[in-house]
């Protein structure tokens, strides 16, 4: 005679023993502190660690929560319950991402639109793409133009763009005929579509390029570094009030006026920190500061960051401390070792 043996799965206490639950469960997958994730015959549940049944198992597919939602699935159909088993959501959507910023994407029929967490529709699914809320609009796809919606469902600006990025700093990047420029929160073109590339804002400009040159705009769309007027092959990003830039291998750095502080000169910049900034030329390292004066003349083969003031330097396998105002407090001494 042959037997079979089913393992099922139930909960007991590690300290004193005792069954919170008798095996009668295929699987039990912990989600967190309090609830746990439960199968049987197919179906997914839940249950908290104390053997209580918040939702019986009945779904094809039972998700982890992610901010205080799980997804699930029943006959092909996507919904949210809550941590206390609340069917916020029942199962209706063709597919349903996670909540994000307190709304999710939900899609039916090949179409797209949101929800909040409450369930109810912000936008009915009637776009070929939502994109995520950032900073209170999100962008959305419609016969393959771009607009916004905010977080109303309202459209800030109708599907009209050939492409749209998501909001940075109050503005979006948006493109027309291969062109590119800027809105801001109200829907407005700050910069028309015109140039032929762009970057996300950071710290208040943005990096444009026009005819393999690159240039620099504000806020307000003013160009503070013309692309057809310098010879830059590469503007960073402001950091500090200042943005390295190169030109035929060489560095240098520009201030938020556009003017060029630093000349290029040097093999590499560092970005300044603590008002000075590490420069190299010809193999060998030194400081500038904000001015662009040589605090310390590129000489090292290397120059550490400062720390309290004090920055360690090497020189012919010789080791030393100097100042920030380049003075050697500690003269480069021979190591007993290579360093």
């Amino acid at each position: 005679m042959s037997v079979e043996i089913y393992a099922k799965f139930g909960l007991r206490e590690k300290e004193t023993g005792r069954e919170i639950i008798l095996p009668k469960y295929d699987k039990i997958v912990e989600l967190d502190d309090e609830l746990m994730k439960v199968e049987l015959d197919g179906k997914f549940g839940l249950i908290n660690k104390s053997g209580k049944e918040i939702v019986i198992p009945k779904y094809d597919y039972f998700d982890e929560f992610r901010n205080g939602f799980a997804r699930v699935e029943s006959n092909g159909k996507w919904g949210f319950i809550s941590k206390s088993g609340e069917v916020v959501v029942p199962p209706q959507y063709d597919s349903a991402d996670d909540f994000e910023e307190g709304f999710a994407k939900i899609g039916l029929n090949g179409m797209y639109g949101v929800i909040d967490e409450s369930g109810r529709e912000v936008v009915t699914p009637k776009y070929d793409n939502v994109g995520r809320f950032e900073e209170g609009f999100a962008s959305v796809e419609l016969e393959g133009k771009y607009g916004f919606i905010d977080k109303s469902g309202k459209e800030l600006v109708p599907p009209q763009y050939d492409s749209a990025d998501d909001f940075e700093e109050g503005f979006a990047a948006i493109s027309m005929d291969d062109k590119y420029g800027f809105i801001d929160e109200s829907g407005r073109e700050v910069v028309p579509p015109k140039y032929d590339n762009v970057r996300r804002f950071n710290k208040g400009f943005a990096i444009i390029y026009m005819k393999g040159k690159t240039g620099v705009i504000d806020r307000f769309g003013k160009e503070i570094l013309q692309p057809q007027c310098n010879n830059y092959d590469r503007v960073d990003c402001f950091e500090g009030g200042f943005a390295r830039v190169k030109s035929k291998g060489k560095w240098g750095f520009i201030d938020e006026s556009g003017r060029e502080v630093v000349p290029l000169k040097y093999d590499s910049v560092g970005r300044f920190e603590e008002g000075f900034a590490l420069v190299s030329l010809n193999g060998k390292s030194g400081i500038i500061d904000k001015s662009g004066k040589e605090v310390v003349k590129p000489k090292y083969d290397y120059l550490g960051k400062f720390t309290e003031g004090f920055a360690i330097v090497r020189l012919n396998n010789k080791c030393g401390v100097i100042d920030k105002s380049g003075k050697e407090i500690v003269p480069p001494i021979l190591l007993d070792k290579p360093y």
